[in-house]
């Protein structure tokens, strides 16, 4: 049965002046006043949590304030190990790396994942628990919760493009969007936040890859008998894929960027039996060839958006990978059929070409 961590259930109560025992006792002014399931090894199961929510809910009309309420009373510190991953990972992004990874230790009634595919980028909330109608209210506290405290550990001030919700909005617009400091869309088709790349790229005030790295070494091994790691080569040419138009990016930069150390993410590779070298050749060659097959690009932009500097230095890698110049090999590709595949790949490539930031469509 889903489960969620005892720190989410504090926050709520506390958020709606109430107090928890292990026991499940919710208390206000020291009477019990209502009863869930005690709480087992800092968890409690998912129903539970939600008809909590539900009866919270009828006792606080104004869900506004309790959202915000919520966002005050849970902490990154309550979060153990994981929230202080979060605060001293380098950079925003690097956070929301290890929130995606690590944030099914806390619940697996919902993952965080950060979608760079669209302009701007979304920490998107994704339920994995069947419809419940506690889960409009626990998803707004959720990205209000992550929003104040993100606010706190990143340096230079974080600024929120807009924020997404799945499910009409119960209360004022206005007052969602003075909590949020953006403009807050209801009938969305997910529940995020936008995020600017700069916003990103800011460092976190408690910014520190060696204690870092040495938290996420800890996640990993309470991750490790829950789930198998997953594979790094797929994520690694999804990024490269929209990467490469800037150049071939340094392994330690994205290494950072995917919440790890140099070292690890080199062993992670070596362990799936290839190297980073192999892996942008890998994505160079599957680019450059769908780009001459299903797009206008003149040779000189194909090099370009496959991390060369020059056109010169792209044919002769070119010729070197296929045996064909690029300039053959396109006139080759245009006498033959191309499969039904090729129509929806040439609209994937159309938009790289056109300087869209998609991730990986290409690559892999």
């Amino acid at each position: 049965m889903p489960t969620v961590t005892a720190a989410f259930v504090h926050a709520l109560t506390a958020a709606a002046n109430l107090a928890l025992t292990p026991d499940g006792e919710i208390l206000s002014g020291g009477v019990v006043v209502h009863q869930v399931a005690p709480l087992k090894d800092g968890q409690l199961d998912d129903q539970s949590f939600f008809d909590l929510i539900c009866w919270i809910a009828r006792r606080h009309p104004d869900r506004v304030s309790l959202m915000a309420a919520y966002a005050e009373a849970i902490r990154m510190d309550d979060l153990g190990v994981l929230g202080l991953a979060l605060k001293t990972a380098p950079t925003l992004r690097a956070s929301l790396v290890r929130l995606e990874r690590y944030f099914r230790l806390l619940t697996d009634t919902a993952v965080y994942r950060l979608d760079s595919s669209v302009t701007p980028a979304r920490l998107v909330l994704e339920g994995r628990t069947p419809d419940h109608p506690a889960l409009t209210l626990r998803n707004e506290c959720a990205l209000a919760g992550f929003a104040r405290n993100a606010r706190d550990f990143v340096r230079d001030g974080l600024r929120l493009e807009f924020v997404t919700f799945r499910h009409r909005c119960s209360g004022d617009p206005a007052r969602y969007e003075a909590h949020f400091g953006c403009p807050v869309l209801f009938g969305a088709d997910r529940d995020s936040i936008a995020l600017s790349a700069h916003s990103l790229d800011l460092p976190n005030r408690l910014g520190d890859m060696a204690l870092s790295d040495f938290l996420t070494s800890h996640l990993d091994k309470e991750l490790g008998p829950t789930e198998p790691e997953p594979p790094l080569r797929a994520d690694l040419c999804r990024r490269l894929s929209t990467a490469l138009s800037t150049g071939i990016p340094r392994a330690a930069s994205l290494a950072r960027d995917m919440g790890m150390s140099e070292r690890t993410f080199f062993r992670r590779l070596s362990d799936e039996g290839t190297t980073y070298r192999d892996v942008v050749r890998e994505v160079q060659i599957k680019l450059a060839r769908d780009l001459l097959e299903h797009s206008e690009c003149s040779i000189a932009e194909v090099a370009f958006l496959t991390g060369f500097a020059e056109q010169s230095a792209f044919g002769r890698a070119f010729k070197r990978w296929v045996g064909q110049a690029p300039a053959q090999y396109r006139n080759r590709a245009c006498d033959v059929p191309h499969l039904p595949q090729g129509a929806v790949m040439a609209g994937t490539v159309q938009r790289l070409a056109g300087g869209a930031d998609t991730v990986g469509a290409v690559a892999v």
